[in-house]
């Protein structure tokens, strides 16, 4: 009989969602083949095993590395806010930022076969996630990262664990933590204004010319004259230059003095800024929300219909 070690218990866990028990009775049962017992767990508790790995992870944090010159960031999900305050996933992200850094993956996957091993989980990356998923009872994984590797210097920055920056550059470093606090704090998209992605410009000239002709309709309305075309033409083109001013780093008013520009600030400070990278934790992942009012009222109306 083979023996069954927690780490089997955890790892099995942390594949199906199972409780412990019962992880523990199907690898005694298939005497420690793990697939066997994940396969005896998904009979017996049908969709109940492996919900884990299909619940929304829109939690999180984003962890930093250096590797020498080379440096890298990551972002790290969860189910809750609670267990980013976990020192063991903490430590997991800490790690796959480093190995980030040292090994260049190509992927995700990538990124989970490489060689590590902590709380007793291993010997892989994604053996030590599988673990404590177990461990944990939350689903995780590493959503995205980036390796630095450009040779230009590298200023970071991270506003608590949930908003990451690493800005590429060249001169004062002071300057260039200040740049990477202000893309924290005003999350530009794009360096300079020609730098910012023709669909949001797109995007953004698509609602000038319907507040336009929002506005001319309500003109019409009202009895009162309606601007020409070349006018309503520069308003739309207004419009755009505005929004490209807030989006573009270097055109933003700069944080620690709203007086200068950017641009003119690291003007002042003999720094170039060639690239920023900013991570915001969840940024474009559709949340759960949970309706406990309506969940009450389908909870009692079944009910009814029972009765």
């Amino acid at each position: 009989m083979a023996a069954i070690t927690a780490s089997m218990v955890a790892e099995l866990r942390g594949k199906t969602d199972a409780p412990m028990m019962e992880c523990k009775r199907a690898l005694t049962e298939a005497d420690g083949d793990m697939a066997k017992a994940e396969e005896l767990l998904r009979v017996k508790l049908g969709t109940k095993a492996g919900k884990a790995a299909g619940r929304i992870t829109a939690e999180g944090v984003v962890a930093t590395a250096r590797d020498g010159e080379v440096g890298a960031m990551i972002e790290v999900n969860c189910e809750t806010d609670f267990v980013t305050k976990n020192d063991a996933f903490l430590a997991l992200a800490s790690a796959a930022a480093l190995l980030v850094a040292k090994h260049d993956p190509a992927d995700a996957a990538a990124l989970g076969a490489l060689p590590f091993s902590q709380d007793g989980f291993g010997p892989t990356l994604e053996d030590v996630r599988r673990g404590l998923i177990g461990k944990i009872g939350e689903n995780m994984g590493f959503r995205r990262f980036k390796r630095f590797a450009s040779g230009a210097k590298l200023a970071t920055y991270l506003h608590g664990t949930r908003i990451g920056v690493v800005v590429q550059y060249q001169g004062d470093e002071a300057a260039a933590k200040d740049v990477a606090m202000h893309v924290a704090a005003m999350k530009p998209v794009a360096l300079s204004s020609a730098d910012v992605p023709a669909e949001l410009v797109a995007r953004e000239r698509s609602v000038a010319a319907a507040k336009a002709a929002d506005d001319a309709a309500t003109a019409v309305a009202a009895g009162k004259p309606v601007q020409s075309a070349e006018i309503v033409s520069k308003r739309i083109e207004g419009g755009v230059q505005k929004y490209l001013k807030e989006v573009s780093l270097f055109d933003q008013s700069f944080v620690k003095n709203d007086k200068q520009t950017v641009a003119q600030m690291l003007k002042a400070a003999n720094t170039t800024v060639t690239g920023f990278t900013l991570f915001v934790v969840g940024e474009g992942i559709e949340k759960k929300v949970d309706d406990f009012a309506a969940e009450v009222a389908a909870q009692v109306a079944s009910a009814k219909q029972s009765a």
